[in-house]
């Protein structure tokens, strides 16, 4: 029985290393490429490159139309910490009258909001573009920053809400008993316990708004307004075309930076905030 289990956890083992090294090959083999010479990254796709260079990185800083990548970094920057901005205010106030508050429909408006859950973003593409395009946003960061500010993340409310719903109402009770109101009881008593919740919350939003490419290839038209994401598409050419991939890896590897940074930095907070909300694996 003892030697049966020890094959059982090591065949489990040499499972998961296996599955870990297959799915991280592709990173490094795009951070190898990123040091080879643009004609040899596809004629010698092995780990070890025959010739390193670092013009990869020369020519994929230089950017697009006269824009370096430096613009582009500081572009998905500021939109990443406005989204962060929208959503930790608005889903918290969201979620809070949720799981604290009284009002009519409570049940109903939560419903439609944990529907919304369940609408492939692409089913509200056509609308949602229409109505920012009669608004005169195309082009503009406002399509894919106001919305944050109205709690459209039905998720983070969502996680908010379970994490919320756990906190003891006593505090809530013990807190207006000493003069607070609603609003006292939610800034000085829900916002600093939920702080797992809130890092998490900010964490998943950085990382889909620094990954995004669909919404910001869809409103962003201008090149000094173009993202991490949509930038690096300029790299590679349509059919014909030539293409700079050498540049595309260089990039791309510098775009993996701040994600790693962040997330490695909240990793603490991260896992405890998903442990804490009834969404466990």
């Amino acid at each position: 029985m003892k030697s049966g289990t020890i094959m059982r956890h090591t065949l489990t083992h040499l499972f998961i290393i296996a599955l870990g090294v297959l799915m991280i090959y592709p990173v490094v083999w795009m951070v190898v490429s990123s040091f080879k010479p643009n004609t040899m990254i596809f004629s010698d796709p092995g780990l070890i490159p025959k010739a390193v260079t670092f013009e990869n990185y020369i020519t994929g800083w230089k950017g697009y139309a006269g824009t370096t990548f430096g613009r582009f970094f500081i572009n998905s920057l500021f939109m990443c910490l406005v989204s962060i901005t929208g959503n930790l205010i608005s889903c918290t106030m969201a979620a809070y009258a949720f799981a604290r508050l009284k009002f009519a429909g409570k049940s109903f408006w939560f419903a439609v909001m944990m529907i919304t859950l369940m609408l492939p973003g692409h089913v509200t593409l056509v609308p949602r573009y229409i109505l920012f395009n009669s608004f005169e946003w195309v082009g503009t960061y406002l399509p894919i920053l106001v919305p944050k500010f109205l709690a459209t993340d039905a998720f983070f409310v969502f996680l908010l809400v379970q994490f919320i719903r756990s906190l003891p109402k006593e505090l809530d009770e013990a807190a207006i008993i000493d003069g607070c109101g609603k609003w006292g009881v939610f800034w000085r008593i829900i916002v600093p316990l939920a702080s797992p919740a809130l890092v998490t919350t900010a964490l998943f939003t950085f990382l889909w708004t620094w990954d995004d490419f669909f919404n910001h290839l869809l409103y962003l038209t201008k090149p000094e307004t173009f993202s991490v994401s949509r930038a690096l598409r300029t790299f590679v050419g349509d059919a014909g075309a030539v293409s700079n991939w050498g540049g595309a890896m260089a990039m791309a590897t510098l775009s993996m930076i701040p994600t790693f940074i962040l997330f490695f930095a909240l990793q603490q907070y991260f896992v405890e905030g998903i442990s804490t909300t009834g969404i466990k694996g």
